[in-house]
């Protein structure tokens, strides 16, 4: 076997000759030659091409993680290459990550979610009887008794139950479990109902009312679903309040080209940290019931209002407040989520929505459309279970747990007062009170000489701002075109989320480059 292998690869192998081999290669030649003749093709089209794919999703736009974001990547690795540059690292402060700024997880969460992922923990006594009973109850209502199993597309039933009786302590209104839809983050849910709402064609096309500035999710889904998107300003010289007024310009307008069907609230705002008062919200509902208009209230900042003259009303609370009238036929689907608060969960992306006043065949759609994506994932539903379900008095990591939501809350409270004073500071800068929510959306004075500039790179005039702030000092911000503003003004989102020290950095590099910025377009 040896000798013949020696044979083949010396080419004497005995049967490496003959007719055969003659013929075998006379008809390798004749395809070679055949092969020289045959003209070159040219390289096949692609299928999909920016001309031919769909035209809806080329036209979504999201800011947050837009150009500007790119751009920071590239700095960060050209100075992981060694490339000199006038500062040592890139803040990423346009995206409220709190994790990734540095806040530390809630202990509680982390516990029972580890004993959720690893139940051979449960006999470790490392963990307090409080988290392993919670840890317990979410594994037996698992397929199972474990987190990998597929859920229903609801949601965990038992998770549903805990969210709903969340909802009745929050508000002294009851909530049913069978109105709770888990979701993949809010953002998950907000596009699930709006995929349900948009239809019509013409005159008819669904409009989505929504706030400038906005959270470029909303304007995203609208441009994904070619629904139409109505815009309603939010008064900045009011401390960014909404004006029912202004609810109805933007009705009234809306109407000559399209069918105005939803309304949505971002309460706290974001990104510009409003919270809406009492009054306010029972006019928005008194105007969506007027109107016949869905609504939809983003509510995943409801833990971070900062200012001691301001209190979080859910839209639900209130509309059930309003009577019996309002609560039995206007329209509302309520958004929370992991992700802010005092938690910062973002990456396990747990959500829920409350969908109320719904018909009970669409009910039957939203879970069809719920179902074809299977289910969220059910970890984030976990995490999802232990903020609506925390310790409470009595129980082992109640104090711990306490202590540790105080004190994040207490440092954001502190930090949102420390971005507003330090920026209206600077001249050229105006910064409405950070009431709540978890960013600074400034006003700022671009001179004419840098519009121009902006206008000669094919750039909005805050987009150049913010690209010569990133280029110059390393903060990573987000131009408030890219949220919407009126015309002329010109606007930034910061996270207030880095430590404080690191915080009274960024806004002291902001100040300078500001001062330079107008020195060198004066």
């Amino acid at each position: 076997m040896q000798r013949a292998a020696v044979l083949v690869r010396r080419g004497s192998c005995p049967l490496a000759s003959g007719p055969w081999v003659r013929s075998h290669s006379s008809a390798a030649a004749e395809a070679s030659a055949a092969l020289k003749v045959r003209p070159e093709r040219s390289p096949r089209d692609r299928i999909l091409t920016l001309e031919s794919m769909n035209p809806q999703v080329k036209a979504v736009e999201y800011a947050v993680r837009g150009p500007i974001v790119l751009k920071a990547g590239e700095i960060e690795m050209e100075l992981q290459r060694g490339i000199k540059k006038p500062f040592t690292e890139v803040i990423r402060a346009n995206i409220g990550d709190a994790h990734a700024m540095g806040q530390q997880p809630i202990t509680f969460l982390r516990q029972v979610m580890a004993l959720c992922t690893y139940p051979n923990l449960l006999s470790s006594p490392s963990f307090p009887e409080d988290a392993k009973k919670r840890a317990r109850r979410i594994l037996q209502a698992c397929g199972g008794n474990s987190l990998g199993s597929y859920s229903a597309s609801q949601g965990v039933n038992c998770i549903r139950e805990d969210v709903a009786a969340f909802i009745t302590r929050r508000d002294g209104v009851p909530a049913d479990p069978d109105n709770i839809y888990l979701t993949t983050g809010a953002s998950d849910g907000i596009s699930t109902i709006l995929k349900l709402l948009v239809s019509g064609g013409g005159k008819s096309r669904t409009g989505v009312m929504i706030p400038i500035p906005q959270y470029p999710l909303y304007s995203a889904v609208i441009s994904e679903l070619d629904a139409i998107q109505v815009n309603y300003y939010l008064d900045e010289d009011n401390c960014w309040a909404l004006n029912v007024d202004e609810l109805r310009r933007a009705v009234r307008q809306a109407k000559d080209h399209c069918d105005p069907k939803v309304l949505c609230i971002i309460n706290p705002g974001n990104p510009t940290g409003q919270v809406q008062s009492r009054k306010c919200i029972e006019d928005v509902i008194h105007f969506a019931w007027e109107e016949k208009l869905f609504l939809l209230a983003d509510e995943v900042y409801q833990d971070n209002v900062y200012s001691s003259d301001c209190r979080f009303h859910s839209f639900k609370k209130v509309l059930y407040q309003m009577g019996h009238e309002y609560s039995s036929n206007v329209e509302l689907a309520s958004f929370y989520s992991t992700s802010k608060g005092y938690m910062g969960e973002c990456g396990y992306r747990g959500g829920y929505m409350e969908v109320i006043n719904l018909h009970p065949e669409i009910k039957g759609q939203l879970v069809k459309l719920l179902s074809v994506r299977l289910c969220p994932p059910v970890s984030g539903q976990a995490a999802m279970d232990i903020v609506v379900n925390p310790p409470v008095p009595g129980e082992e990591s109640f104090e711990q747990f306490i202590r540790e939501k105080e004190f994040v809350l207490g440092n954001l409270a502190e930090k949102a007062k420390l971005t507003e004073d330090l920026f209206n500071q600077v001249p050229g800068i105006q910064c409405n009170p950070l009431q709540g929510a978890m960013y600074a959306f400034p006003r700022i004075l671009i001179p004419a000489k840098a519009v121009e500039a902006a206008q000669a790179h094919k750039m909005a005039p805050d987009m150049f701002y913010c690209m010569k702030l990133l280029e110059e000092t390393g903060i990573c911000v987000v131009p408030g075109s890219g949220f919407g503003q009126r015309e002329g003004t010109y606007h930034f989102r910061m996270t207030i989320l880095p430590p404080v020290e690191k915080l009274k950095t960024v806004l002291h590099k902001v100040k300078d480059f500001h001062l330079k910025f107008l020195e060198k377009y004066a």
